[in-house]
């Protein structure tokens, strides 16, 4: 799937896991790819593979609203506690027969991601 821009050019939409997706815009870790999902997911979005630990909470501020608008009934679900990934696996597989495993994602539109150099956001963040 891909989605047309504004100059012309198209975006191609990517699948992730369901776990993935919620663990993003909610901040409640329950992907099984734990941070690595944080990483692909929110590099993907904003266009910037390359994020440093420190930029991780402000690129995932950044997508929620958008994953939200997409996926807003699975962003919706009650997630239990859960404290070991076998809980998780369990949430998950219990989504699967209503959302499936993968679900499309589309990159945020142009603007909606500020870049920042990650030397400069880390000097800003220690003040």
């Amino acid at each position: 799937m891909t989605t047309e821009n504004e100059g012309g050019s198209t975006t191609a939409h990517r699948q992730f896991h369901i776990g993935d997706v919620i663990t993003v815009a909610t901040g409640t870790l329950v992907s099984l790819r734990h941070i690595e999902a944080v990483y692909d997911l929110c590099g993907y979005m904003t266009g910037n593979d390359a994020l440093f630990t420190h930029q991780l909470p402000r690129a995932a501020r950044e997508c929620e609203p958008a994953l939200r608008a997409q996926h807003p009934a699975l962003i919706a679900e009650t997630i239990p506690p859960i404290s070991t990934m076998e809980e998780a696996s369990e949430f998950l597989a219990a989504l699967y027969p209503k959302y499936g495993e993968y679900v499309t994602v589309a990159p945020l539109p142009p603007g909606e991601h500020e870049l920042i150099d990650p030397i400069v956001e880390m000097l800003d963040a220690l003040g």
